[in-house]
């Protein structure tokens, strides 16, 4: 992008947002790293469903959004949900979830400044910002954490984490380029089944019934919320989208 667009992709008017966003897309991967080293995957990905919630919330309060006393129900609902998987008390719990939540949040919070640079700087701004804020965090923490891979297959499993988020960051903006958000959001969902998968053939681990309902119920919350914040918006503004 650097290369096409040259220095003008780092002008920005909003530069403390930028670095806020940057640093964000720092803190939610981190927080993931370190809870799922705790918590089941299955659990842990569900848990971060929370995200499209959050997002509904922080809109309202700090972009002015309108909300429906629906869609705030919903998401009441949705964060029950989440609580019905971790069920604090139950002796199930682990502290180290709690991450899984700040990640989500981290993510939500990450999405809404997203909304509003979107209206003053352009998507290779943001995108571009984003990277070099990660890298110079990340590589600022780096004498104090790293330790070297123990064999090839673990640098070949950090070189796989990488260029997966690479290729799924791509795909997930083409997809939004080609189709609706209303479209492309749920399938987010999906990745319960992955980490369900993966989960139990790897680390044989499989979620219980009271983490399949409270995915189910959050799924449902954002499904829902989803699907009448697009209803609602005038039909000229969901074809922009697409």
């Amino acid at each position: 992008l650097a290369a096409r667009l040259g220095p003008k992709i780092l002008r920005t008017s909003r530069l403390k947002l930028q670095i806020l966003r940057g640093a964000l897309a720092v803190m939610a991967p981190v927080c993931f790293a370190i809870a799922f080293a705790y918590v089941p995957l299955a659990e842990g990905i569900a848990v971060t469903f929370i995200a499209p919630l959050i997002v509904i919330a922080l809109s309202a309060v700090f972009l002015g959004e309108n909300v429906t006393r629906w869609q705030w129900l919903a998401t009441v609902i949705g964060l029950i949900g989440a609580v019905v998987i971790v069920r604090p008390g139950a002796g199930l719990f682990h502290p180290k979830i709690i991450l899984a939540f700040l990640a989500a949040t981290f993510f939500a919070i990450r999405q809404v400044i997203g909304r509003v640079l979107a209206k003053q700087d352009k998507a290779e701004t943001t995108m571009a910002f984003t990277a070099i804020v990660g890298f110079s965090g990340l590589t600022l923490a780096l004498p104090f954490v790293w330790e070297a891979p123990s064999s090839p297959a673990i640098a070949a499993i950090f070189a796989g984490m990488a260029l997966s988020a690479a290729f799924g960051e791509i795909c997930t903006i083409r997809a939004v380029e080609m189709a609706s958000a209303a479209i492309v959001a749920p399938i987010q969902y999906t990745t319960i089944l992955w980490a369900t998968l993966f989960g139990w053939i790897i680390f044989s681990q499989l979620p219980d019934m009271w983490t399949w309902i409270g995915t189910a119920i959050i799924v449902a919350s954002g499904i829902y919320i989803i699907r009448s914040a697009t209803s609602a918006k005038p039909l000229a503004t969901v074809s922009a989208v697409r």
